[in-house]
């Protein structure tokens, strides 16, 4: 990745689309993404990074004005590691209250399973019985 990579590359390499791409980086998710002389995004492993970050961010529910504080606070520098940090911890909790749900969503899917496997094998069984 010397000279980085194009738009479409990184966008492969994160596995999102282009369009996605430029949109973080309207929303000031990511900072302008350097350019070539010919005027075309090259982005390097830092740039990567961060995108594999705010995917995680987005996958565990954060919300994109969240992530768009996180950016900013970033962007701020050290003095802003306390604000980081609760962001981070109150966005954690989330996650954790999801994963509670996700638990007990899943109980119930067992049991369903159970059930219906109980079902299907009590049918089986009356129509090789007959």
């Amino acid at each position: 990745m010397a000279n980085g990579v194009t738009v479409g590359e990184a966008a492969e390499m994160v596995g999102l689309t282009v369009h996605t791409l430029r949109w973080y980086e309207q929303e000031g998710l990511v900072e302008p993404i350097e350019r070539d002389s010919a005027g075309r995004r090259r982005y390097c492993e830092d740039d990567i990074g961060w995108l594999r970050l705010l995917i995680r961010l987005r996958t565990t529910g954060m919300p994109v004005r969240e992530m768009r504080r996180y950016a900013e606070l970033v962007r701020a520098g050290d003095a802003t590691l306390e604000d980081r940090l609760q962001l981070f911890v109150e966005h954690r909790e989330r996650v954790l209250a999801r994963i509670d749900e996700l638990k007990q969503d899943l109980e119930m899917l067992d049991i369903k399973i159970s059930l219906y496997g109980e079902m299907a094998r009590a049918q089986q069984e009356m129509t090789t019985a007959r």
